[in-house]
């Protein structure tokens, strides 16, 4: 099993484990030299998305099941989740250093993510949709509750075209090391006090996009 503790350890020093697939035995340490992250300041909600939302009839909770998050996002034809990263997962989530955050449609996981924490620093490991834009809701949901828990770092490894038109962008590994450093030691909290997010709170809390896709 991937030990825990050396997993924060390598958090902290901005490096996050890889396999080359789910039957890959060994884990592979990744420092890019261009990381993706979420300005928190800065989701873009494009107008069929804030449709979706207004009009949401879906539950949106966190920890309530977050081994079946993690198998949503393995159970892909290629996954960088192998045996030994999904046990040190979950014995992170155990410790309280990792999280999911739901979206359910009556008994119906239909989208979520999954990501450690590590002071104010979030590490998004992965996503997944079992019905349209499950992950896109999920992910505006999580933005701002990030944003009301007081997180200063939305990590997501690399930058892809789903996440950059979402607001996520590519910054040099010494720019993001340098606000890891600084995020990490600041205190923050994944269920902040009283919070109680609502579709209109969590369209009020992010920025449009002009676009209508």
């Amino acid at each position: 099993m991937l030990d825990p503790d050396l997993l924060l350890q390598a958090y902290a020093m901005g490096i996050f484990p890889m396999a080359q697939g789910r039957a890959d035995p060994q884990v592979h340490w990744i420092d890019p030299r261009r990381r993706g992250i979420f300005p928190l300041d800065d989701f873009h909600i494009s107008r069929s998305l804030a449709r979706l939302i207004r009009r949401w009839n879906c539950a949106v909770r966190t920890d309530t099941a977050f081994e079946a998050v993690v198998d949503a996002c393995a159970a892909r034809e290629e996954t960088w989740i192998n045996p030994a990263i999904r046990s040190a997962y979950l014995e992170l989530h155990r410790q309280g250093h990792a999280h999911s955050l739901e979206v359910w449609c009556g008994d119906r996981l239909a989208g979520g993510v999954y990501g450690v924490t590590l002071g104010a620093a979030f590490f998004g490991e992965s996503m997944f949709s079992a019905e349209s834009s499950g992950s896109k809701v999920a992910l505006a949901f999580l933005v701002h509750r990030l944003r009301a828990g007081g997180f200063r770092l939305f990590d997501t490894q690399f930058l892809t075209p789903h996440l950059a038109s979402l607001g996520a962008v590519e910054i040099p590994r010494a720019e993001y090391h340098r606000r890891l450093a600084e995020a990490i030691a600041l205190p923050a909290r994944f269920e902040p006090e009283g919070y109680s997010p609502s579709a209109s709170s969590v369209l009020s809390g992010v920025s449009s996009a002009s676009g209508g896709a």
